[in-house]
């Protein structure tokens, strides 16, 4: 039987991070411990729980079947630690709560801000503590547990998450004053490919559509510059690197600030469709599920108007 008292949490703490970090080196830097004591403590746990948890190669160590099993409860553990750990700093600070929150570029460049300020309004004393990360990485986010919520592109994997959806906006062209394609309505995505881009990153939702979209028309995107944010990507578009396609809301912001022109788009899926993803939605907290419903709230209230019939004259 195996004795619960002696899982410490600073060995499972630092399991995680050698698994992580693929190496006991890099799990002994990130946890900030010598390699020696790193690698006695992993085998202590190994020896307690009388398997294997580690595959030892040249290139450094992989989980085993039964340590992948630990690493996720393990995760899962260490996220409820750090639950209890933030519970008790609030209740020292006079909060009630903490909300815990992923969002990648598009949301924070669009609806994502004043979605946050109604909440902060309604629930004043609950801790917003939020991160601006790719969708991928927010993903990671909440099925490590260190964030309740994360936003994301519907066109990135999240197996085993609920989602709902919680913003749909419409994809435009960003060019300069005085470009080529400025005086267009619209530009096909065809001639758009002629010239040089500035995006996010390639495993971004929104670099990925833009892939998507030159892949149905067998054209290989030329990336001049990929950046972390709009912000950056709007600014290399008006120094002139390049040309960029992002979120309505977000080129709105950006066009009158930097001088720059809106133009549609024509030959690729219009609409930007982002998630609000979670673990379970029977699980959240009192602070995240209260989010949860001040987004249905506002998507439903937007859908109904968006289809309500225009009067006529």
């Amino acid at each position: 039987m195996i004795n619960l008292n002696r899982f410490d949490l600073i060995s499972l703490r630092l399991f995680v991070a050698v698994v992580d970090g693929g190496s006991l080196t890099a799990g002994a830097d990130r946890f900030g411990v010598s390699l020696p004591a790193a690698s006695k403590r992993i085998t202590d746990l190994e020896q307690h729980c009388g398997m294997a948890l580690l595959q030892r190669g040249q290139r450094g160590v992989t989980a085993t079947p039964e340590g992948q099993t630990l690493h996720r409860h393990a995760i899962e553990v260490i996220a409820r630690l750090e639950q209890l750990v933030q519970a008790v700093d609030d209740l020292q600070s006079g909060a009630t709560g903490h909300l815990r929150l992923c969002a990648n570029p598009s949301a924070f460049g669009g609806f994502l801000p004043s979605v946050l300020a109604e909440y902060a309004r309604r629930y004043p004393h609950v801790v917003i503590d939020m991160e601006d990360a790719l969708s991928e990485d927010g993903i990671r986010a909440v099925l490590k547990g260190t964030a309740e919520l994360a936003v994301i592109g519907d066109n990135v994997p999240h197996e085993g998450l609920e989602t709902i959806v919680c913003n749909v906006d419409q994809l435009v062209l960003l060019v300069p004053a005085g470009h080529a394609l400025a005086g267009q309505q619209n530009a096909s995505i065809a001639d758009v490919l002629d010239h040089d881009l500035v995006t996010l990153a390639r495993s971004a939702s929104l670099t990925r559509k833009v892939m998507a979209a030159a892949d149905a028309v067998k054209r290989t995107p030329r990336i001049r510059v990929q950046v972390r944010s709009f912000d950056s990507m709007c600014r290399m578009v008006s120094f002139g690197l390049g040309l960029a396609i992002l979120p309505r809301a977000a080129a709105a912001l950006y066009a009158q600030a930097l001088g720059l022109v809106q133009v549609g788009l024509e030959g690729i899926e219009m609409e930007r469709v982002l998630l609000l993803a979670m673990r379970s939605r029977a699980e959240l907290s009192a602070p995240a599920a209260a989010l949860v419903e001040m987004i249905e709230e506002s998507t439903a209230a937007f859908s109904a108007a968006r289809h309500s019939p225009k009067p006529a004259g």
